[in-house]
């Protein structure tokens, strides 16, 4: 059985200085997100520019940071910003929600697409292969900071049970790695392959959302639920399973109007 290993959530302290794990996080995922579009726009006809590229980031790091934290306050803790509004800002604390962020970066891409006068699903077709190792990383975020922990596991000799001691005594299901090796490291290989070759418009964005919704479906059987949601409905979905049906029916939809279509890729 293995123990949750504390770790400090500051990873670098110089003086009044502090940098958070969190934080380090999301760097790591707005770099490779760069960096991965580097690679995707000197396929595209004509290649993006930097500026384009820089630009495509910016764009999306605001998406997820603004829908991140307004998503996880109005979907899973308003009580608790009615209580202390301040707290909405404190972002390095945790407690940022994916449908949320996958909202915000949706409108963002609406400006940026209309800034340079691109087809919306264009744009996301070209950002959806990038947004899986940002999950990822957004996952170990979670992991790092001992949150969104597992359900406790049927046989505690399972190998990958965990005990995190800040919760409980029990071994549970390290929910946050499962969920960085489904929805990033997985999610990612599929979309990379399957946006390697032209594609019909729609196509690559209707995977990542019938990919990414199926994923975070079943993982959830393995996360606990929020303490103060619980379960939402027969015993046994949560908010977030309910969140991501409409994104399951959306991929598909997504895939079905790409493929009746195929002419424009």
């Amino acid at each position: 059985m293995l123990t949750y290993p504390h770790i400090d959530p500051v990873a670098i302290s110089l003086g009044p200085l502090k940098v958070h794990w969190y934080g380090l996080m999301y760097l790591c995922a707005f770099a490779g997100a760069y960096f991965l579009g580097r690679l995707r726009s000197q396929k595209m006809s004509p290649v993006w520019s930097t500026d384009q590229l820089s630009d495509l980031i910016f764009y999306a790091a605001m998406g997820v940071i603004l829908g991140g934290r307004l998503g996880y306050v109005f979907f899973y803790s308003f009580d608790r910003f009615l209580e202390d509004p301040i707290w909405l800002f404190q972002v390095w604390k945790g407690g940022m929600s994916f449908h949320g962020g996958f909202l915000g970066v949706m409108v963002a891409m609406l400006f940026f697409a209309k800034r340079y006068q691109l087809g919306f699903w264009q744009v996301m077709d070209f950002v959806a292969p990038l947004v899986p190792t940002g999950i990822l990383f957004g996952r170990l975020g979670n992991f790092i900071g001992g949150e969104l922990w597992g359900r406790p596991v049927i046989d505690p000799n399972f190998p990958l049970a965990m005990v995190f001691p800040h919760v409980d005594n029990l071994a549970r299901h390290p929910s946050q790695l499962y969920e960085a090796f489904l929805e990033g490291a997985l999610l990612f290989a599929i979309l990379w392959w399957f946006s390697s070759k032209p594609r019909p418009v729609k196509a690559v964005s209707g995977v990542f959302a019938l990919g990414y919704g199926l994923a975070r479906f079943t993982v959830e059987f393995f996360r606990e639920p929020d303490a103060d949601k619980g379960f939402i409905a027969f015993n046994w979905l949560t908010m977030g399973q309910l969140l991501t049906l409409p994104l399951i029916a959306v991929g598909i939809l997504l895939l079905v109007l790409a493929y009746r279509q195929p002419a424009k890729v």
